[in-house]
């Protein structure tokens, strides 16, 4: 291979890139097929429903979402009545988000097939695979973070 060439296949990032995105369009075809959900409607979902009230800004921190994906996806579940925007009462541009019941439903009925589709992906290893990938993935996030 030449040294200015860039052989995408074997390099990381790129083949990181593409399997998240493969397993992200794998699982999303579960919440699609079952509530109609897009990946940031999703994301917004599942981020309200294990931490409760969040702000916009601190949902597109969690799950890496540009803040116009994170406004679209806001909307659309408002529209749908799954959750509830709560002005702070300290400063107006800031809006708290929370699901509502219906939003909490949807979520709690998604978590097991989340939960399922996580256990069928990792049975597809053997058990060092696991193994061998949670802590690579674990040691990759914690060498990261130190940089950031």
């Amino acid at each position: 291979m030449e040294p200015d060439i860039l052989e995408l296949e074997s390099f990381l990032p790129y083949r990181l890139y593409r399997l998240a995105d493969i397993v992200s369009r794998e699982f999303s075809r579960i919440y699609k097929e079952r509530h109609g959900l897009t990946r940031p409607e999703w994301r917004t979902l599942s981020g309200l429903g294990q931490h409760g009230t969040m702000t916009a800004t601190e949902l597109g921190e969690q799950s890496a979402m540009h803040k116009t994906k994170v406004s679209r996806a806001v909307a659309e579940l408002e529209r749908r009545r799954w959750l509830t925007r709560t002005p702070n009462e300290n400063d107006r541009r800031v809006e708290h988000l929370a699901l509502t019941k219906a939003g909490l439903a949807a979520y709690r009925e998604m978590v097991p097939l989340a939960k399922a589709f996580e256990r069928e992906l990792l049975a597809r290893l053997s058990a060092d695979e696991r193994v061998a990938l949670v802590k690579g993935v674990t040691a990759l996030e914690g060498a990261l973070e130190e940089k950031g």
